[in-house]
């Protein structure tokens, strides 16, 4: 098992490891087989360097090896969000703040990792730069998850200890979930986004991937510049719910395995877990019926672009942005009315609990030649990305925060444990999964 970054640290402290030990060691995974596709522009000099200096080791990340979406503005570097039409953009002239923050904290960037073109899918197949793959290696090559998908890889194979990423419908649970690691969406406000490409201003939140819930609370801290209040409360003393309302609909073997196992080792453990309907969820079809706000966020931002270069997209990026050019400004009005009081009417009855818990997908990671690029093939990845994003969507829609663990024994795919609640609760959502993660794991 990979050490996490809590872990490395207090080996550098103890004059087990050092940073430019670390930074190689990262490097030479990056560049193996293992991360092919995972990095659109790699800065190993950089990270090289941000290692060698003498007082790293009195920082939070200690010139360990931190990778970044291609969505953040670092500069001197073109932001192309995945995609080659913005290849030719001028670099960026300052960086945007979570990477400013970072890179304060003792972060050696190693690189700029692939994604889902300008964030819009859960699967993670780019047409542009290859698609990563799974880090859980079997007999075949699987998808990596979206939009956040070499940033999944990056960690989950040891080449990045912190994977920078961005989620509007799941795109840093979804990942995570697929590889076996942790990936925490904080709650939207609490993290600024200037120097970020906007998929949907309403829905984006910047937030990271990691190798622990220990990890995630420390890079949490440093993007939010505030401190989590800790809790040692086992989850014996937490009010739990599971909502059986569509997001335990149609699970996989694999998943409905490790859900109910891992049911079962927290109600042993004295957990206090029941299940509640929430029938609201069902509500968010016709909520979005009109085309949801990704579509009409994006569109805004891309229209000029789709006139001058729309053959360079991908289409089926391209088809779903296109939505947004037949939402009216009523629709759009009414879609954000409607999204409050949905909000409203989903508090009043989750305000009664500390977290819940679901599935983070539906299913484990289909293999990348089921949803490549080509029109024979759409069917499958629209379905596909349905799912994907079919449970952890409902929490963007919330505004709220979640976080996805590992849940499947050794010899299992990976499998996403999600905890979640509303607006503004990630201390307890935070504290609740550091509890589950240790009973897991033990």
């Amino acid at each position: 098992m990979l050490l996490d970054l809590n872990k490395t640290l207090a080996a550098q402290r103890n004059g087990q490891s050092d940073p430019q030990a670390e930074i190689e060691r990262a490097i030479d995974i990056a560049q193996s087989t293992r991360c092919r596709h995972v990095f659109i522009k790699p800065t190993f000099d950089e990270a090289r360097a941000v290692a060698a200096q003498l007082n790293i080791q009195n920082t939070p990340l200690g010139g360990l090896a931190v990778s970044i979406k291609d969505l953040f503005d670092v500069a001197g570097q073109t932001t192309s969000a995945g995609s080659i039409v913005l290849c030719n953009a001028a670099p960026a002239t300052q960086d945007g703040p979570v990477v400013c923050r970072l890179r304060r904290a003792g972060a050696a960037f190693i690189g700029r990792t692939n994604m889902s073109e300008f964030a819009f899918s859960g699967v993670g197949v780019n047409p542009h730069f290859g698609t990563p793959v799974n880090a859980c290696e079997t007999d075949l090559p699987r998808i990596p998850g979206g939009s956040s998908s070499g940033a999944a890889v990056s960690v989950a194979t040891g080449a990045a200890f912190v994977g920078l990423g961005s989620d509007t419908g799941g795109s840093i649970r979804i990942p995570a979930a697929l590889n076996g690691i942790v990936g925490f969406k904080n709650t939207a406000r609490l993290v600024p986004s200037a120097g970020v490409v906007p998929l949907s201003t309403t829905l984006d939140t910047v937030c990271a991937l990691t190798r622990s819930v220990a990890d995630a609370i420390v890079v949490h801290e440093l993007l939010t510049r505030r401190r989590v209040t800790r809790s040692a409360a086992p989850v014996a003393a937490y009010r739990l719910g599971v909502a059986s309302t569509l997001m335990l609909d149609g699970l996989d073997s694999t998943v409905a395995c490790a859900w109910q196992r891992t049911l079962h080792t927290l109600r042993s453990a004295g957990a206090h877990i029941e299940e509640v309907k929430l029938a609201e969820i069902n509500e968010l079809q016709e909520i979005q019926r009109s085309g949801g706000f990704s579509a009409a966020q994006s569109y805004t931002w891309h229209r000029h672009l789709l006139q001058d270069y729309g053959k360079s997209y991908d289409p089926r990026v391209a088809a779903r942005i296109q939505r947004g050019a037949t939402m009216s400004a009523g629709d759009y009005i009414d879609l954000h009315n409607a999204r409050c009081k949905w909000i409203n009417r989903m508090e009043t009855v989750i305000q009664n609990f500390d977290a819940f818990l679901s599935p983070t997908v539906p299913i484990v990671a289909p293999s990348i030649a089921e949803v490549a690029p080509g029109a024979e093939r759409d069917e499958a990845f629209y379905r596909v990305n349905a799912l994907l994003l079919r449970n952890t969507s409902v929490i963007n829609m919330l505004d709220g925060c979640a976080i996805s663990i590992p849940c499947q024994t050794a010899d299992e795919m990976p499998v996403g444990l999600m905890v979640w609640a509303g607006a503004m609760c990630d201390d307890p959502v935070l504290n609740i999964a550091f509890q589950i993660e240790q009973l897991l794991r033990r």
